[in-house]
């Protein structure tokens, strides 16, 4: 029992400090590259913090990507999406604490169709990252996966963020995002719904090109 409060409370840790970062770059000042490095460089950090102790998720649609692939137990699933939305949640709350946001519009701020792909591309991308690189006997023991997971998500919001959709790649940074008033609900829940579908068709890949797994 313990052991497994050990891992969500890695999964709460390692989302509100994600999650925290988005708010307090997007909403308190920060401007040009430093959103997306900051983002970048605080879930690369993360993970190699948490990353021995809950395989440092911070993240429902990577850990629906683990569970699928075998590195987590379906068990565990609810209760690492529960962890990760309740620290978002809690560094959302915060955030509205300290920073005047205005409402974000009830509709679909992006062209829909470029939402979908550019959402799906890049949590694809970060899922397939974290698979290959963070649950592969083949690359067991490496020092380089959190910089290559960090890397993934700045890249991602380098491409696509705020052009073409929000750059969540992630349901409880999505989920933070409405509750910090920054998006409407649709655009939201599209994004949800959108990243989980990503993080199983990345384990199904996974699957077929590490076919010794």
């Amino acid at each position: 029992m313990m052991d497994c409060f050990r891992k969500y409370l890695v999964e709460f840790i390692g989302t509100f400090f994600l999650v925290f970062t988005v708010g307090a770059t997007l909403l308190l000042g920060g401007s040009g590259v430093i959103p997306a490095i900051a983002i970048g460089l605080i879930l690369m950090v993360m993970v190699y913090a948490g990353g021995h102790i809950s395989g440092g998720h911070y993240n429902p649609a990577v850990s629906m990507a683990a569970a699928m692939r075998g590195a987590l137990s379906w068990k565990h699933l609810a209760p690492y999406w529960l962890a990760q939305i309740l620290g978002a949640l809690a560094a959302a709350f915060l955030i509205r604490h300290v920073a005047v946001i205005p409402a974000a519009p009830d509709a679909v701020v992006f062209n829909l169709k470029s939402l979908i792909a550019a959402e799906f591309l890049f949590t694809f991308a970060l899922c397939y990252v974290v698979l290959l690189t963070a649950t592969s006997r083949y690359t067991e023991g490496n020092s380089y996966y959190g910089l290559a997971i960090g890397a993934t998500v700045t890249a991602g919001i380098f491409a696509v963020g705020g052009t073409l959709c929000m750059a969540a790649f992630n349901p409880a940074v999505a989920l933070s995002a409405m509750a910090m008033g920054m998006f409407g609900a649709k655009v939201v829940w599209i994004t949800i719904l959108t990243n989980l579908a990503a993080g199983i068709i990345a384990a199904l890949v996974f699957k077929m090109v590490e076919y010794n797994e």
